[in-house]
């Protein structure tokens, strides 16, 4: 249901201002795109992005910039967007694959990434694809100025093992983590639930969580 193909989505992202369609030419030009200096903060996998909009009324004093490779759950996430009162105008959207994300931002361009609820791609022979395998922490490597953090989010306890796997294997340093994120005081302490995460814990699944800091 996910990937169900929308008529008529591509059309509508194409013709949306807050959606950029040539985001390899703005590598090294992002605070032209937003018009100042802010902070830019990237979600991948943004899904309709009920995270990444409350983020951005939140935090005014920062950009964000959601990533999304399906054009059927961007157009979820951009009628949200259209049907609030007051849209945020510290967001942009980008329809593309997480696996170019070096050709659109320049190093130390990112402050910091999100990943909520990332596909598991159970199969062992996929786990490459995986958002927090080696090869996707080399790409954060190369984006994220030198104290940024990624936070990931997730219900899959398998995957989340993992994840705490490759961030060593990385080189990265483990800020925090935990297994259960909303019995974690410290950690659940400003938190902003995803859909996902609201359905999930609802169901009673503890949402795991960790951040971690990029090399230096």
């Amino acid at each position: 249901m996910r990937l169900r193909n929308i008529p008529g989505a591509r059309y509508v992202i194409a013709g949306h201002e807050a959606v950029i369609k040539n985001e390899k030419e703005q590598k090294g030009h992002w605070e032209e795109v937003f018009g100042n200096d802010h902070p830019v903060r990237v979600e991948i996998g943004m899904g309709k992005g009920r995270f990444l909009m409350t983020m951005a009324l939140e935090h005014p004093e920062i950009n964000y910039i959601g990533i999304e490779r399906y054009s059927s759950v961007l157009l979820r996430a951009l009628e949200r967007m259209d049907a609030m009162e007051e849209p945020p105008s510290n967001i942009r959207f980008v329809c593309m694959d997480a696996a170019e994300i070096e050709e659109v931002f320049e190093p130390g361009e990112v402050d910091r990434i999100y990943l909520n609820f990332s596909d598991p791609w159970p199969k062992a022979r996929h786990a490459r694809r995986r958002l927090t395998s080696a090869a996707y922490w080399e790409r954060y490597d190369h984006i994220l100025k030198q104290d940024g953090v990624v936070e990931f989010k997730t219900d899959n306890k398998e995957l989340f093992e993992f994840s705490l796997e490759q961030v060593q294997e990385a080189g990265w340093e483990l800020k925090a983590h935990t297994f259960d994120l909303h019995h974690n005081e410290d950690l659940n302490r400003g938190n902003i639930m995803t859909e996902y995460e609201a359905k999930f814990s609802a169901k009673g699944n503890p949402i795991c969580k960790l951040i971690a800091e990029r090399k230096r």
